[in-house]
């Protein structure tokens, strides 16, 4: 029978018990159908997986027993933070899914030139709050135990002016140089453009700034493939697959 994953922010220590809220209560005991006695794992990013069991369920939390401390074997040592522009609903979505699944270790979302999604403060805060709950569900399917950050996003030229280690990538069709040619190691941003692409005045600055321009195949991809794409071949390059 399959163990169930549920995320937690609260700190876990094997032999202790912990309480969930309504939430996760409602998922245990209305989804799964869950029954005192029954076992799940908990992980609240730390890298480490808590295998648990439900001592009480009720309508509005669940308490559960940690049992022990598991160290998780799921994170590629391939960091990559995915620079996504900002792209509508679902789109971001599926990007933020796909490549935590894929491995991703953050996600720098970017205003672009040609991006059509215009957030207020307020509505940005509650689109964050649900691309992180995004990258949460998807921590829960795929095994992780460690989540991804999502960080606030920022105008291209600020993330072109913040200093970083890293190897910057962009993503574009124009590009002569295969992603598949690339010594895929150590740290990575990769930059993904919206709808419509990137600008030419964005390329020439990405160029100037550094980035490596990287094509990935013929074709032209949206915005939603291409990133989990590329992260597929850099962890082939040089990941854990």
């Amino acid at each position: 029978m399959r163990i169930h994953r549920l995320y937690t922010d609260q700190p876990l220590e094997p032999g202790r018990e912990t309480t969930l809220g309504d939430g996760p209560a409602h998922y245990l005991g209305r989804v799964l159908r869950a029954t005192r006695g029954q076992s799940v794992v908990l992980f609240n990013g730390d890298g480490h997986d808590y295998p648990a069991d439900v001592v009480r369920l009720s309508k509005t939390e669940v308490v559960l027993e940690v049992r022990s401390r598991l160290p998780a074997a799921s994170e590629s040592w391939l960091k990559v933070t995915v620079v996504q522009a900002v792209s509508r609903g679902e789109r971001m979505d599926r990007t933020l899914q796909k490549c935590t699944e894929l491995g991703a270790t953050a996600f720098q979302p970017v205003w672009t030139e040609r991006t059509e999604v215009k957030l207020a403060d307020r509505k940005l805060q509650k689109r964050m709050r649900h691309w992180r709950g995004v990258v949460i569900s998807a921590c829960e399917q795929s095994g992780r135990a460690v989540v991804p950050a999502v960080l606030e996003p920022v105008g291209l030229p600020d993330w072109l002016d913040t200093s970083t280690p890293a190897k910057r990538l962009v993503l574009s069709p124009d590009s002569e140089c295969p992603i598949s040619r690339l010594e895929a190691q150590g740290r990575i941003e990769l930059a993904i453009g919206p709808e419509g692409g990137f600008s030419e005045a964005e390329l020439d600055r990405m160029r100037a700034s550094g980035v490596l321009s990287v094509g990935i195949g013929p074709r032209i991809l949206r915005t939603e493939t291409a990133a989990p794409a590329a992260l597929a071949v850099l962890q082939a390059l040089g990941g854990d697959f």
